[in-house]
């Protein structure tokens, strides 16, 4: 019996291997599909045969290490994130995995009983999924192009890596720049199409929550605005203004949202001049008048009480209040039936 198990995957394998190089002879197909642009990088531009079996690479302890060092801050934030992620998913076989922008995978969580599942298919921390050292894969793919992919069973360039389905989603640091992968993996048999699909909806919230924590870290103490909903596959677009009034810092949906760069550090911005754009910076608007508004609700229309709650001082809160047209009475006070 096992050896006819044995003879289907290596008839299953051959035949991957003949669809991948007839993919690859195929002068137009990398136009017409992104999965068979993929295919073409992996042999072209990384020099991988889809045939090779060696083993996954994995970096030594100390480079391991030292990568996790270099995203310390990031792993703590990420942490609660993956333990909900694979609290809703572990029990089905799946194992949650975080890596660098390299494709090293820094962390892994995955059921005990699946542990020795994931070790021989070299799902495990230390293991470089990058798309020059495995081809198309889930984590690998999702860097190199920058978004949401799920690359299932076949869909891999290694037919080694076949029996597998990878749900992915790039992470962006608080500067916009991409620095992880979050990845749900599988190697079930039974898993379906239909059921990726949930799952990389999953993977998309759980990995713009990350973004979202991570920025909200690391402008701990600004007033943080959130400037536009997140949908499934774009973060909200937050943004970290300072005590003058000065923009600081963006998400990468926020520096899209706006027009400024997509990564590195910002030059601070007046607040004012985001606002006066049209289009995105309406919403913008919208969302300071509702911190304001709220705030004086909380304070009971006491201004000065009010601008302790949002950080800022009593003159720059008055100041505020005139651009965004909230009424005021007497110092101290807001007249909030008149908005």
């Amino acid at each position: 019996m096992a050896w006819r198990v044995a003879a289907r995957a290596m008839l299953s394998m051959t035949q991957h291997i003949e669809r991948v190089l007839g993919t690859l002879s195929s002068g137009s197909a990398a136009a017409r599909s992104r999965l068979a642009a993929s295919w073409h990088r992996s042999f072209r531009a990384h020099g991988l045969d889809p045939a090779h079996r060696r083993e996954v690479r994995q970096v030594t302890g100390k480079e391991l290490r030292d990568r996790r060092d270099a995203q310390g801050a990031f792993l703590e934030v990420a942490a609660p994130q993956m333990d909900s992620l694979f609290g809703l998913i572990g029990r089905s076989g799946c194992g949650v995995l975080l890596t660098d922008a390299e494709g090293v995978v820094l962390e892994l969580r995955c059921a005990d009983g699946d542990a020795q599942v994931f070790r021989d298919w070299g799902l495990r921390p230390g293991a470089d999924w990058s798309e020059a050292a495995e081809g198309t894969n889930g984590i690998g793919t999702c860097l190199a192009e920058n978004r949401q992919v799920t690359i299932h069973r076949d869909q891999h360039f290694l037919a080694r890596n076949i029996g597998m389905s990878c749900m992915d989603a790039p992470i962006h640091g608080p500067d916009g720049a991409l620095i992880a992968a979050l990845d749900v993996s599988s190697a079930r048999a039974d898993q379906t199409e239909a059921f990726n699909g949930l799952i990389a909806a999953m993977v998309a919230q759980t990995a713009r929550q990350i973004e979202a924590d991570a920025f909200r870290a690391a402008y701990a103490g600004r007033r943080i605005v959130v400037a536009g909903e997140a949908g499934q596959t774009e973060p909200a677009a937050l943004l970290a203004v300072d005590d003058d009034d000065l923009i600081v810092g963006a998400t990468r949906g926020a520096r899209r949202a706006y027009g400024l760069p997509l990564g590195g550090a910002l030059s601070p911005v007046p607040a004012g001049d985001i606002l006066g754009r049209e289009g995105a910076a309406r919403g913008f608007e919208r969302a300071e008048r509702a911190a304001v508004m709220r705030a004086l609700a909380r304070a009971g229309g006491n201004v000065s009480e009010a601008a302790r709650a949002l950080g800022v001082g009593r003159a720059t809160l008055y100041r505020r209040m005139a651009r965004l047209e909230i009424a005021q009475g007497d110092e101290g006070s807001e007249d909030l039936s008149r908005n």
